[in-house]
């Protein structure tokens, strides 16, 4: 692995904020945990909101149309009446694990339902980016997966770690242990899990060691392949945005991996900002690099498992969202955080 760093920001000691953060039931069990809050009825306000307020929720709504609305229930963080449930992560481990799938013919899918692992293939062998809950998720699901789809899990490399939340890093050890993987994470994320996690749970595995260290314009390469990291702070400070190329066949497409998507860090303006000012500057980044595909580490915002299942080889591939949509996805995060941060500043 090759990497060309720059400096970093300095690193951020984080606050326990697990009564922050909640899910929410809607016909069957929704996804929600620490990395991804899952609220019903969005802008279903008790109470009318204030003109700021609601001018970001109705340019949310405007950029949401009828296919983004999963983003659009971020907004329901701007209703003062909003009290999030406290999420069952026992009942969503259990929820089965889909079949792994390609997405592009670089890109696999190898998760579960409710959070997401995928697999970059390169010449120098697989860029793994994020590892499960635990080491029986990395084995069962990830190493399964990948064996499944006739990849062979000794090759994964590298294993870039979007953030310091356990869905996210849990399985990590597993491919350190057996297959000497090396792990990316951000400074200020590294220094989180070595200090003080967010969130914390025995059904996740244990932080990996301090290993490769990036910060925001690094770049990841494996044999021939790239992925340029974005640091996206918010979520948690040090979240990491991946940017690579995928293909389909000759045709190359411009993805993005969004590292973290809610608001799950309590009443801190300092973190919604950032959250604002990272969407704001992403949404530049993505019009110039002509961004197509945007993906997440949570299956309830791009829908991932949905996509793989209606995926054919005639039809056009649902992961190809548009470089408009893409806008469109980022305008909702961030207007939906704008609208919080009104209503915190009212």
């Amino acid at each position: 692995m090759t990497l060309f760093q720059r400096p970093t920001p300095p690193s951020f000691r984080a606050e326990d904020t697990s009564s922050e953060v909640g899910t929410s039931r809607r016909g069957f069990l929704k996804l929600g945990c620490a990395c991804c809050a899952v609220m019903a009825a969005p802008f279903a306000h008790a109470q009318t909101p204030s003109p700021d307020v609601a001018r970001h929720l109705a340019a949310a709504k405007e950029a949401a149309g009828s296919d983004l609305g999963a983003y659009l229930t971020l907004g329901q963080s701007a209703d003062p009446n909003f009290k999030p449930e406290a999420p069952d992560l026992a009942a969503l481990m259990k929820m089965p694990a889909p079949p792994p799938g390609k997405a592009f013919d670089n890109l696999y899918f190898v998760g579960s339902k409710w959070v997401s692992s995928w697999a970059i293939t390169t010449s120098g062998g697989i860029i793994l980016i994020d590892a499960m809950d635990n080491e029986e998720e990395a084995a069962r699901i990830v190493e399964g997966g990948l064996k499944t789809l006739g990849l062979d899990p000794a090759e994964v490399k590298t294993i870039i770690v979007t953030h310091g939340h356990g869905d996210h890093y849990g399985g990590a050890n597993y491919f350190v242990r057996k297959y000497d993987s090396r792990i990316v994470a951000s400074e200020a994320d590294w220094t989180m899990m070595e200090t003080k996690l967010e969130f914390d749970s025995p059904l996740w595995g244990r932080p990996p060691k301090r290993d490769v260290s990036v910060g925001d314009g690094a770049k990841v390469t494996l044999g021939d392949t790239t992925i340029d990291i974005l640091i996206t702070p918010g979520h948690t400070m040090g979240t990491i945005s991946p940017l690579f190329d995928v293909w389909s066949g000759s045709q190359k497409h411009r993805a993005l991996l969004w590292g973290g998507t809610a608001f799950n860090f309590g009443k801190k303006p300092e973190r919604l900002q950032a959250y604002i000012d990272a969407t704001a500057r992403t949404l530049k980044i993505a019009k110039l690099q002509g961004v197509d595909v945007f993906l997440s580490n949570h299956n309830l915002y791009d829908g991932a498992v949905e996509k793989l299942a209606a995926k054919s080889a005639e039809g056009p591939n649902p992961f190809v969202l548009g470089e408009a949509t893409v806008q469109r996805a980022l305008t909702v995060m961030n207007e939906c955080a704008q609208a919080t941060l009104a209503l915190w500043n009212s």
